[in-house]
């Protein structure tokens, strides 16, 4: 009766893992560890390394056939989030060197060059039409990463569903409480441009002041004036 049991425990070891999960995000996170910095991503030393380019190309052919339609949402959500600051950094890897990925009609974040969960797709159309409309949370905004030098920094780690929730709010308290997200103190403010573009994103927690104030050591007043910051598309690289 127990020869059964063995044959069963021996398939499943050998049967493939559901989706793409185990083949790229080991991986993924041995060259975010390497690369990623707090103050910019190592980009000259990462494209002279052949193997880890080779290395990220597999990450994005993984992202690319990746499978979500089973995940939960949480999951789902960090599979989107890495997989656009995977594609990210790929694409900024093939431009680099450049000064800025950022192109006059913004056509690095608007065209189709990128693939993910077997569809292709821009990064505009996985921000917008995916990662903020589907889930409704204002935090994607610091832990998505536009490779440039007013981003929030890119965490050195993937995004996993059991975790997400202290990731993100790791991000969000990490960039309210910096200069690259509020400049600045007492009654003149100047806050991060993101939270101008996506003003509406943070409504539901009473506006970007109480978001902010949520999660900062020294609390905005209530009568403060607000401006905005002008945004640095320059390359967040660390040098």
């Amino acid at each position: 009766m127990r020869l059964p049991l063995v044959i069963a425990s021996v398939l499943a070891l050998a049967a493939p893992v559901s989706g793409q999960t185990q083949s790229w995000t080991a991986d993924y996170n041995r060259l975010l560890a390497k690369y990623a910095t707090p103050n910019g991503v190592k980009y000259s030393e990462w494209k002279s390394n052949a193997a880890d380019m080779q290395a990220l190309q597999a990450v994005v052919d993984g992202i690319a056939k990746e499978n979500v339609g089973s995940q939960n949402q949480k999951d789902q959500l960090a599979y989107y989030v890495n997989a656009y600051n995977a594609w990210i950094l790929h694409e900024a890897l093939g431009k680099y060197p450049v000064k800025s990925v950022k192109d006059a009609l913004f056509t690095f974040f608007t065209a189709k060059r990128i693939k993910v969960a077997g569809s292709e797709t821009s990064f505009n159309a996985l921000e917008k039409e995916t990662i903020r409309s589907k889930f409704n949370d204002p935090r994607v905004h610091f832990a998505l990463n536009c490779a440039s030098r007013s981003c929030p920094p890119l965490l050195a780690d993937a995004f996993r569903g059991d975790k997400l929730d202290a990731q993100f709010e790791k991000l969000a308290k990490g960039f309210v409480n910096s200069e690259r997200g509020v400049r600045g103190d007492g009654g003149r403010v100047e806050l991060s441009k993101i939270f101008d573009w996506y003003k509406d994103d943070f409504a539901k927690d009473g506006g970007a002041v109480a978001f902010i104030n949520k999660r900062r050591t020294d609390p905005l007043p209530a009568d403060a004036k607000i401006s905005y910051q002008d945004y640095d598309w320059g390359l967040n690289e660390a040098k």
